[in-house]
């Protein structure tokens, strides 16, 4: 192993030195990284869902400043709007359609489907940002826990009625934004939507995520050989304004070392815009490199379970299967 990648592991180990910006800002260094090339993305679609704060926004402005044609994917047709128009100010040309959608509404995510399915010829990156920590339980139109539909259900739901688009278009990759947090917490299978106990809109929303990855290394297994990539990135810190209003006194306490938004969402532009088969599908990055699924064994999930959860989520989704399993009835390798 080389000394860069030596240093590397060093500063995954220590959480701090990794999540920062201390690490992102070391690791441009030890690997050399060269900005995207100019013009990276034109002629391909990406469609961006949350993009009018923080890290959908930083993700987005890098993104159209690739050249990409980028479907907005949000819940305010105003703040679409703004969007849209510094868009077309800055680049001078309007390749920034809206959709208006909640994720939370699986209505509203299929409604989002047929209107880009009816007006995009390709899809080449679908990225899964949209998030929110909710501070009480409550349940989404569909009765599922708002947090479990918002990250996971909806979701599913866009990328299973996008998976024709995705399949026509070469190269196309669907890219999920995580959070660190979901290393602290066990995924509960048997209470997926935090019935039980005392609810926690931080707990809810890390196990979430972790629900989330999850089902990235579904995606990827199921639909391996299809030309689609599958992966899931975690930004670190970033001071983002959701971190500032749910998480107030850690982010009083760390903001000297947070990363700027643009610097969180680096590695989803970098995912969104690297060659073909750089990325590796089912796989989780951070700062441009696979990282591990777990760092407390009692968190991990393994095979089985990941395919519980599919068929829980499958279930929730009120749809048939997307990707039925090829291996079911056989027992499945764990890890």
């Amino acid at each position: 192993m080389d000394l860069a990648s030596l240093i590397d592991d060093g500063l995954e180990v220590s959480i701090v030195g990794s999540f920062s910006r201390v690490g992102i800002a070391l690791r441009r260094q030890l690997f050399g990284w060269e900005p995207l090339p100019d013009g990276a993305l034109e002629g391909r679609t990406v469609l961006v869902t949350g993009p009018t704060s923080g890290l959908g926004r930083a993700a987005t402005d890098a993104l159209a400043a690739l050249g990409a044609r980028i479907v907005l994917v949000g819940r305010s047709a105003e703040r679409l709007a703004a969007v849209r128009d510094a868009l077309v100010a800055r680049h001078g040309e309007d390749r920034f359609p809206i959709v208006v959608a909640d994720m939370g509404s699986l209505d509203s995510v299929r409604d989002a489907v047929r209107r880009v399915e009816a007006t995009e010829a390709r899809l080449d990156v679908l990225i899964d940002n949209a998030g929110g920590i909710f501070p009480e339980r409550h349940l989404s139109p569909d009765r599922i826990e708002a947090t479990l539909a918002v990250l996971v259900v909806g979701p599913f739901v866009l990328v299973s009625g996008l998976l024709p688009l995705l399949r026509r278009t070469p190269g196309s990759r669907v890219i999920s934004v995580t959070s660190g947090g979901m290393y602290s917490q066990k995924l509960d299978l048997d209470d997926l939507q935090s019935s039980g106990g005392p609810f926690s809109g931080s707990r809810a929303y890390a196990r979430a995520k972790r629900a989330q990855t999850a089902l990235v290394r579904e995606w990827a297994r199921r639909l391996r050989g299809t030309g689609i990539t599958f992966c899931a990135m975690h930004p670190g810190w970033a001071d983002t304004p959701g971190l500032a209003e749910t998480l107030p006194g850690f982010y009083r306490a760390m903001r000297p070392l947070l990363r700027t938004p643009a610097e969180g969402a680096d590695t989803i532009v970098w995912l969104a815009a690297e060659p073909a088969g750089a990325a590796t599908s089912g796989a989780l990055y951070l700062d441009r490199r696979p990282r591990p699924f777990d760092r407390v064994p009692a968190t991990r999930l393994g095979a089985a379970d990941r395919r519980r959860l599919w068929d829980a989520v499958v279930g929730l989704s009120g749809a048939p299967d997307p990707a039925p399993d090829g291996r079911a009835g056989r027992p499945a390798p764990e890890g």
